[in-house]
């Protein structure tokens, strides 16, 4: 291993409520802070800079909120870490869905680093092992993107050729990590309290397996609740949770919102009272035959068992907030909200519609589109009732 990569080490990027959430349980509690397990900033992040202004995360705690010194849990960006000798053997990356492209643009920039300094093999070998945990059907395509900006950069001149051998090791290090794990953030800036939600499962796909075995390990050993897909592709386990989070989210956001444009947040409870409804069977229905036509499910699997076992999932958290519906609020409280799906939808939905077209599904298209129609159609709501001074409630 690299002399700068420390062994069992965990990054974290950004500071966010998922990423609070596996800082939270990574570090036991908040009791094993050893700096094992530490924040990463990232690139051109607004909150990073409201952190270090405050000195101090606020997580709540059993009795309180603890203030958790900025200088304890948190390190620069990559670039920095790499420069100062200190970089995590696993990064998990907790990003909103839409700045995932930008954190892989960054992680060949440390790998164009890496070799500047130490040559392509100890570069390669530096490299951290890169888990995308943000919601979404994506892995696919941000594997086409880091080859494509591996290609961009050997064009330049910034890399070696990579294709005799180092390409496959470097994606090889991209891993899939689809977790239901949960949190919620209150307020915002310096003084906003972070409240991880209970222990919840991260399953690991994609990559080389060796290196999924151990980025599981690592995981597992400081007390995270981790999983290895031995035999599923990170397809697959995105098709698993997108059902979840359409259940909560998106369908969270058509009762969130009502006909007069008055929004209010719901728990999972208040938007899945009942394992089933008609609403949830024509949602799954549509998902897991595009699923089905993109191999992802197997045709021998049947509907009522996928069916229930993401509506299992789905109710799990029943106390808690869809990540959409906080963040419909905080784009109200700050008047910015437009009448656009939020990124967590438009990273499922847009997969989707482009899956369903091209298998030639042509009711799951348009189910999938009208979808969309509904969501914008209420967030026009949300805002002309917010530009007439109607509270949320």
């Amino acid at each position: 291993m690299n002399d700068r990569v420390r062994h069992g080490t965990v990054g974290i990027l950004p500071v966010g409520a998922l990423g609070v959430g596996f800082f939270f349980h990574l570090t036991r509690g908040l009791d094993a802070m050893d700096e094992r397990v530490c924040f990463i900033e990232r690139s051109g992040s607004t909150s990073a800079e409201a952190l270090r202004t405050e000195g101090a995360l606020r997580i709540a705690v059993e009795g309180g909120v603890r203030r958790v010194p900025a200088e304890r849990a948190c390190r620069p960006g990559l670039l920095a870490c790499a420069e100062s000798g200190w970089l995590p053997e696993v990064l998990l990356v907790c990003t909103q869905s839409n700045q995932i492209l930008p954190v892989i643009t960054n992680f060949v920039e440390l790998l164009e680093w890496l070799h500047a300094a130490e040559g392509i093999d100890a570069a390669v070998a530096g490299l951290p092992l890169l888990v995308l945990c943000s919601n979404g059907i994506y892995h696919l395509r941000v594997r086409r993107f880091l080859v494509e900006a591996l290609e961009e950069s050997t064009l330049y001149g910034r890399l070696p050729d990579l294709w005799s051998e180092p390409m496959g090791r470097i994606v090889g290090k991209l891993l899939r990590g689809v977790t239901i794990q949960t949190g919620q953030r209150e307020g915002h800036g310096a003084g906003a309290i972070y409240r991880p939600g209970p222990p919840g499962r991260t399953r690991l796909a994609g990559g080389e397996p060796a290196h999924r075995r151990r980025c599981g390990g690592v995981l597992q050993s400081l007390g995270g609740w981790f999983e290895v897909a031995e035999d599923e592709t990170p397809t697959r386990v995105e098709f698993d949770k997108a059902l979840i989070n359409l259940f909560g989210n998106l369908l969270g956001q058509l009762q969130a919102i009502d006909e007069a444009g008055a929004f209010r947040l719901l728990q999972v409870g208040d938007i899945l009272p009942e394992p089933d409804s008609a609403e949830t069977r024509e949602l799954a229905r549509h998902v897991i035959a595009v699923g089905r036509a993109v191999h992802a499910y197997r045709p021998e699997e049947d509907f009522e068992t996928l069916y229930r076992s993401a509506m299992g999932a789905a109710r799990g958290p029943l106390g808690h907030v869809p990540s959409s519906l906080q963040w419909i609020e905080t784009q109200l409280r700050a008047g910015t909200l437009e009448a656009r799906i939020t990124p967590t939808e438009k990273w499922l939905l847009d997969p989707l519609i482009r899956y369903a077209s091209t298998a030639g599904l042509d009711e799951s298209t348009r189910y999938f589109t009208g979808l969309i129609g509904r969501i914008e159609e209420r967030l026009v709501r949300a805002i002309a009732a917010q530009a007439v001074g109607q509270p949320a409630r």
